[in-house]
């Protein structure tokens, strides 16, 4: 499991305030978790973004 999944895992609703604040045209959907599908989320915010996979990641490690 990556350091990116286990940030999320940890500290989601921390980090969905910081990414809501930064992009705040992200909405509730897109920053909806459901433990276990990391990879859906990533998928979701990289079209929200209009970012890559490895760019979502950085930013998240970023927070």
């Amino acid at each position: 499991m990556s350091a990116t999944n286990d940030k999320i895992k940890g500290n989601w609703n921390e980090l969905k305030g910081k990414a809501k604040k930064q992009y705040g045209h992200l909405t509730d959907d897109d920053m909806t978790y459901t433990e276990g599908k990391e990879d859906e989320l990533l998928g979701k915010l990289q079209k929200a973004l209009g970012k890559t996979k490895d760019e979502i990641t950085s930013w998240i490690d970023s927070l």
